[in-house]
């Protein structure tokens, strides 16, 4: 082998390996509501080649103001390891009452290698029906509705003939969003 080859062989070896890369497997893009408890990020640390690597410590950091909130520690930080698959997962997050975009500061470190990232969250204000001010859903409301226009569609419908003898005269509904629509044949 000559000393050039040699050299350069060496100098590839020296170099492979030599990138960390974060992959976020669940966590990117997520929004959740203001106030409630989400699944935590899970993360997989791979080296440039796609080997996992073990043993990489990951620092995750929620922001220090705005929209966030806090690990189950009760604190806006974590300090994780990855197994032997490359693999880590922080704890849930519970999201403080700040609805915006969240960015979640991540940093792999192995021996003298490092990667960053940030994931992007939002946080959001739950979908409000006009009531008593409270959250709620509107389907128990709409299918109250639907059942009482049912109803009242059937005793419109009902006609009596003399003493004895009764018909129903046949009502369609169409639920259709969001309208409701009754009508007879």
């Amino acid at each position: 082998m000559t000393p050039l080859l040699a050299v350069g062989l060496a100098a590839m070896l020296a170099f492979q390996g030599m990138v960390l890369q974060i992959h976020v497997l669940q966590g990117e893009g997520v929004v959740s509501f203001v106030g409630s408890r989400g699944p935590g990020l899970r993360l997989e640390i791979n080296d440039e080649i796609g080997t996992p690597v073990a043993g990489a410590v990951i620092s995750v950091r929620l922001p220090d103001d705005g929209p966030g909130g806090v690990f189950a520690s009760g604190l806006a930080s974590e300090i994780l390891t990855t197994g032997a698959d490359g693999r880590a997962a922080t704890s849930p997050i519970r999201w403080n009452r700040l609805p915006g975009p969240v960015q979640i500061r991540v940093t792999a470190v192995k021996e003298r290698l490092r990667a960053g990232t940030v994931v992007s969250q939002t946080l959001s204000e739950p979908a409000r029906v006009v009531g008593r001010g409270k959250s709620r859903s509107k389907w128990p409301l709409v299918l109250l509705i639907a059942g009482g226009a049912v109803g009242a569609g059937l005793g419109a419908g009902l006609a009596v003939r003399g003493k004895h003898e009764a018909t129903v005269a046949p009502v369609s509904l169409q639920i259709g969003a969001p309208v409701i629509t009754l009508s007879k044949p």
